[in-house]
């Protein structure tokens, strides 16, 4: 059993509260439904019924938050689910809505794997593969959008021609864009193709 230590009107919507058990926030609420409910400071209460009160009376309003979350951009399952934690919502809600999500195809990790591999350029799969690491995509997901994206030598050498504009191509400005490419994230032999067009051919590196 748990304690309802506070319950705080939210600065940024006056028409909800939030919940704190045992001294730490646990969740936002309508303050209807905490009235409803006869919520207050110092009621012992489970935390799964305190989950289950959300779910019931909040479930279609989070998935309306998510829905209008998702509409400008895609966002991997993970950035939703910390966007409505931030919310306020709880692992229960968080899972219905996510329920809801994938089976209307909203919430796609692969999906957004390929569009975002597809759509970023000036990068090799190294950095893709970080940038999607950090945004919390799948990993499986993630493998199955690298294998499908042939990494560009054509973009690896124009990158490589804007980085040295205006250096001699001597060898070591032509090791530089070297190590500037795999900075970039494209492979040992994407980045060395690219300075061999540049350059004799016969660098090691």
């Amino acid at each position: 059993m748990a304690e309802i230590t506070s319950i705080e009107p939210q600065v940024k919507d006056k028409t909800r509260c939030s919940v704190y058990v045992d001294g730490r926030f646990y969740c936002g609420i309508k303050l209807e439904v905490a009235i409803k409910y006869h919520l207050k400071a110092g009621m012992q209460i489970e935390k799964n019924k305190l989950d289950e009160i959300q779910l019931a009376t909040e479930k279609s309003q989070a998935l309306d938050k998510a829905m209008t979350h998702i509409s400008a951009t895609m966002k991997t399952k993970k950035q939703i689910r910390d966007f409505l934690a931030k919310k306020g919502y709880t692992d229960a809600v968080a899972s219905y809505v996510m329920e809801r999500l994938e089976y209307y195809r909203l919430a796609d990790d692969e999906a957004y794997c390929r569009a975002y591999v597809n759509s970023v350029k000036g990068k090799g799969k190294r950095a893709l593969e970080v940038d999607l690491i950090k945004r919390g995509a799948e990993k499986s997901a993630i493998s199955s959008a690298l294998e499908e994206l042939e990494e560009d030598s054509s973009e690896a050498l124009r990158i490589l021609e804007k980085y040295l504009r205006g250096k001699e191509q001597t060898k070591e400005n032509l090791y530089k864009g070297y190590k500037y490419l795999l900075s970039k994230g494209f492979s040992y032999d994407t980045a060395k193709s690219a300075v061999d067009n540049l350059g004799s051919g016969n660098e090691d590196y």
